[in-house]
């Protein structure tokens, strides 16, 4: 043992370090890393160890019954009529005992599904807050003023780009109303019907 130590010290005082008993505590004396398991997380794993044990209990009272109920017909087969009432009596109380059980099965997984939905429900919240905050931040960005102007600008670039290929293609910027073209049209057509 002290030779290793001697090993270590000789290393140390190699590579310059005045102290090598302090480097190793540094080297192993690792800081644990915070630890995923929440409080709920805990909580459900409690209630279902619970939740198991009152099964194995239920087994447990579910063979007893079964046991003495066997005993309780070789009783009657033996004529010992009191000792499988005595019996029977026993495997009522168990009955009871098994309903209880079932009882507190029932609210010990209906806690652990609460407390799941809840989680459930917190991690929807973070979802929509984190999202209303980028949605906020977006907004930010654009404000309405720079979107109508935004809008306005590029009406105005088209309807240049417009006049622009008008002038090109030899069209002429003559506009023309369509319901004026429309009844001129209907005249037409009133026209060639009246001549047929």
């Amino acid at each position: 043992e002290y030779g290793e130590f001697q090993t270590f010290q000789h290393y140390f005082k190699r590579i310059n370090l005045s102290n090598g008993l302090e480097i190793m505590g540094a080297l192993f004396s690792r800081k644990t890393p915070k630890s995923r398991v929440t409080e709920q997380d805990q909580a459900v794993l409690k209630l279902k160890q619970t939740r198991d044990k009152l099964k194995q209990y239920q087994k447990k009272i579910q063979l007893n019954q079964e046991r003495e109920r066997q005993l309780a017909k070789q009783c009657l087969d033996q004529g010992r009529k009191d000792k499988a009432l005595r019996l029977l009596k026993k495997k009522k109380y168990q009955d009871g005992l098994l309903e209880k059980t079932d009882t507190q099965l029932d609210n010990l997984e209906r806690m652990v599904a609460d407390i799941e939905f809840a989680q459930c429900e917190i991690k929807v919240m973070e979802g929509l807050k984190s999202g209303n905050e980028a949605l906020k931040e977006l907004n930010a960005i654009m404000s309405l003023d720079d979107v109508e102007k935004i809008l306005g600008d590029t009406e105005d670039a088209v309807a240049y780009q417009r006049e622009i290929d008008d002038m090109l293609t030899g069209t002429s910027l003559v506009t023309f109303d369509e319901g004026e073209l429309e009844e001129e049209l209907e005249g037409l057509l009133t026209r060639i019907k009246m001549e047929w």
